[in-house]
């Protein structure tokens, strides 16, 4: 790790905790468009709504559906996963009052401010992101992460997702960092390690549920941790 002069982040499920505040917008949600009424169970409705939700972004790294398709389907198929009345037009009212919602959510990991901070003082920060750009940059707003980067990627920008190589050249490009004393820190196995490994990153998988992978990667449970390692 001596060389590393760039560290680059993943944003969501890796600094800003996607489950937690997706979760809390969602509950919220539930009542306000009055879903309780036909759904019984909101541990259910969210549970299953992950799932669906997983799928399409899977889908779209790889390149599959659009971003209206991800917005929009993840609703519908939720809904009518429960039978819920004229779902084709809740799940648009569902959908706006999501993204309306989930980007002012700040939970983070724990220790995330403190763990940049010490970073910040050492190396050049910045992020690589699949996310949507007007909603990355008001949870980076929002939770008071956006000074600690010198550039933030949202990959919109560069027209494919992570894993693509173009992804990280891009990255790269814009920093004036070289892959070899570039790491990239991530939750998702595929889109942030292989991805980064293949253009000669180093990497640190994320893995706060220690959850079984079949990549070859320094792995940390904690964001604290990499104050340890770097």
């Amino acid at each position: 790790m001596k060389d590393i002069k760039h560290i680059f982040f993943d944003l969501d499920h890796t600094l800003w905790d996607f489950d937690k505040n997706s979760s809390e917008a969602l509950s919220e949600l539930f009542f306000e468009l009055a879903l309780n009424e036909e759904i019984e169970n909101l541990t259910e409705f969210i549970a299953i709504y992950q799932r669906i939700n997983a799928k399409y972004w899977n889908l779209y790294n790889h390149g599959k559906v659009t971003k209206e398709q991800v917005r929009n389907d993840r609703f519908i198929e939720t809904l009518n996963h429960f039978e819920v009345r004229n779902a084709v037009e809740r799940s648009k009212i569902l959908g706006t009052r999501y993204i309306e919602t989930s980007p002012h959510k700040t939970h983070l990991f724990p220790d995330a401010h403190e763990t940049l901070t010490y970073l910040q003082s050492k190396y050049k920060l910045h992020i690589i992101t699949n996310g949507f750009s007007e909603v990355q940059h008001i949870k980076l707003h929002n939770t008071k992460l956006k000074d600690y980067f010198d550039m933030i990627l949202c990959t919109e920008e560069v027209g494919v997702n992570k894993p693509h190589p173009l992804v990280f050249e891009t990255a790269l490009a814009k920093t004036k960092a070289k892959s070899f004393e570039s790491i990239m820190i991530g939750d998702n196995p595929e889109t942030d390690i292989l991805g980064a490994k293949n253009c000669g990153f180093s990497t640190v998988l994320f893995n706060p549920n220690k959850g079984k992978t079949n990549v070859e990667s320094i792995e940390i449970q904690g964001l604290k941790e990499l104050t340890i390692l770097l």
